[in-house]
C-alpha cells in the first residue's frame, strides 16, 4: 500500500492498514507532520462550515443531522483512540466558547443552539454579555455560546503518538521525499520518487493543503488557505485566570475568524486566525493577529510574543470534507480547518474502503460530487480579493451565521 502524506490522515490510514496485515509505505515531501497536523491550534471541534440551519435548508433535516452526527462521531473516535492507544497529547475536555462579534451574531447563535440541542442534544448554552467574564476576560464580544462537548490537544504530540504507533505496526515512513507521479500499473500503482519508483497495490493521497501537481485531479479541487498562529510569552497565573478563567477553546463569529486557547501547559495564550491570509509576509501576518489579540484583551498591549508560525489548511469549494475515489486512487482531504478531528477519521475510512470493510468505511463525506472550478489549477489567485471582502464584512459587523 502506498500513501502520500504523513500527517494525521495518512498515518491513521497507514496504521489501520498495517494492523490489518497490509504492507504500507508512506511518503511525505516534508518531515512527517510538518504541515497542518502539527501547525494548528489543537482544537478538537469536528465542525462543519455550514450552520445546521443552512444545511437543513439545503439538504433537509435528516441529511443535516447525519452530517453533523458524523462530526460528533469523529470527535468521539479521536478521544477513544487517544485513550486506547495511550497517547500522551494533553487532551482535555475543556468546552469551547464562541464569541459573538455583533448582537446579530448572538441572536443567530441562539437560534442555531436551539436547533442543535433539539436535534443533537449537545447541551450547548448561550452566555449573555453581562455574564461573559465568567467565560472569557473581555468585554469585546456581545455574549456567546458554550459547547461543552469540545476539547483540545497538543497537536504535535498527537501526531507523534500516531506516528510511533504506525512505526510499531510495521509502517515504513519515508519523509523529505516528494512523490512526483502516480501511474496505474496493471491492478496497482507505481509511485515515482527521487529515490526511485515504488509499486503499490492501492494508493491513498492525503496531502490536503499541501497538494501539488502529483495529482492534478485533486489539485483542481483543493484550495490551500493560509492560517497563522502567534504565542504570547509566559503570562502571570493571575492574568491567565482573569483572561481565560475556564481554560476553554475559543472561537468567534468573524468571517476572518480567530481561534485561540490556553497553551497545553496553561501558561500562555495561543492565538490563531485567518487575518493575514492574503499575504506571505510573516511580519504582516503576525501584526494582524497581534492587533486582534490586543483588541480582545487590552491588558496584553505590549506583551512579548515568543512564537509565530503559519501553514496551509485545505478547503473545498463546497466547504465540506471529502472521502473520494478517482481513477482508483483514494483521497481523504478537504478538512476545511477541522483536520484535528476529520483527518484521522477520514484517513481511517479510506483504509477501510481499501480493506473492503463497507460498514466501517461508510461516511456522509463519501459523495460522488467533488466540485472543481473552471480555470482553477490549485493556485488560489482569487484569495486576496476574498480576504478583503471578508475583512470589509467584518468591519461593518456582518459576521458568519451560526
Amino acid at each position: 500500500m502506498g500513501i502520500v502524506g504523513a500527517g494525521f490522515a495518512g498515518l491513521s490510514a497507514a496504521l489501520t492498514l498495517a494492523r490489518a496485515g497490509r504492507s504500507v509505505i508512506v511518503f511525505d515531501a516534508m518531515r512527517a507532520g510538518e504541515g497542518a497536523s502539527s501547525r494548528n491550534g489543537g482544537i478538537c471541534s469536528g465542525n462543519i462550515k455550514f450552520s445546521f440551519a443552512t444545511l437543513i435548508d439545503k439538504l433537509g433535516l435528516e441529511r443535516a443531522k447525519a452530517i453533523f452526527s458524523e462530526g460528533i462521531a469523529a470527535r468521539t473516535a479521536l478521544i477513544e483512540m487517544i485513550d486506547e492507544e495511550n497517547i500522551d497529547c494533553r487532551f482535555k475536555m475543556t468546552g469551547r466558547f464562541d464569541g459573538a462579534n455583533h448582537m446579530r451574531d448572538y441572536d443567530a447563535m441562539g437560534r442555531e443552539t436551539d436547533l442543535l440541542n433539539k436535534h443533537l442534544d449537545l447541551g450547548a448554552y448561550m452566555v449573555a454579555r453581562h455574564q461573559q467574564r465568567a467565560e472569557l476576560g473581555t468585554d469585546f464580544y456581545h455574549g456567546g455560546r458554550v459547547r461543552p462537548d469540545i476539547g483540545g490537544v497538543h497537536p504535535a504530540q498527537l501526531h507523534q503518538g500516531i506516528y510511533e504507533r504506525a512505526l510499531a505496526a510495521g509502517v515504513t515512513v519515508i519523509d523529505r521525499t516528494t512523490v512526483t507521479g502516480i501511474s496505474r500499473n496493471g491492478h496497482g500503482f507505481t509511485l515515482s520518487t527521487a529515490r526511485g519508483p515504488v509499486k503499490a497495490g492501492a494508493c491513498i493521497v492525503a496531502t490536503n493543503g499541501y497538494t501539488d501537481k502529483v495529482t492534478d485531479w485533486l489539485r483542481r479541487r483543493i484550495i490551500p488557505v493560509p492560517s497563522q498562529i502567534i504565542v504570547t510569552d509566559t503570562l502571570d497565573p493571575g492574568l491567565m485566570d482573569r483572561l481565560m478563567p475556564r481554560r476553554r477553546m475559543v472561537g468567534d463569529s468573524r468571517n476572518l475568524y480567530n481561534y485561540y486557547r490556553p497553551s497545553p501547559d496553561g501558561t500562555r495564550i495561543i492565538f490563531g486566525g485567518r487575518r493575514g491570509a492574503d499575504t506571505d509576509d510573516e511580519v504582516r501576518k503576525c501584526l494582524h493577529l497581534y492587533h486582534n489579540l490586543v483588541e480582545i484583551f487590552p491588558e496584553l498591549e505590549g506583551v512579548r510574543l515568543t512564537h509565530s508560525w503559519w501553514g496551509y489548511t485545505g478547503y473545498c469549494f463546497d466547504y465540506t470534507p471529502h472521502l473520494a475515489v478517482h481513477d482508483g486512487i483514494h483521497y481523504a482531504t478537504g478538512f476545511c480547518g477541522s483536520g484535528v478531528v476529520f483527518a484521522p477519521w477520514l484517513g481511517t475510512k479510506a483504509a477501510h474502503m481499501i480493506l473492503g470493510n463497507k460498514q466501517d468505511a461508510h461516511s456522509q463525506f463519501a459523495r460522488k460530487t467533488f466540485p472543481a472550478r473552471p480555470f482553477y489549477n490549485g493556485k488560489p489567485w482569487f484569495l486576496p480579493a476574498v480576504i478583503r471582502w471578508y475583512a470589509l464584512k467584518d468591519r461593518f459587523s456582518y459576521g458568519r451565521r451560526y
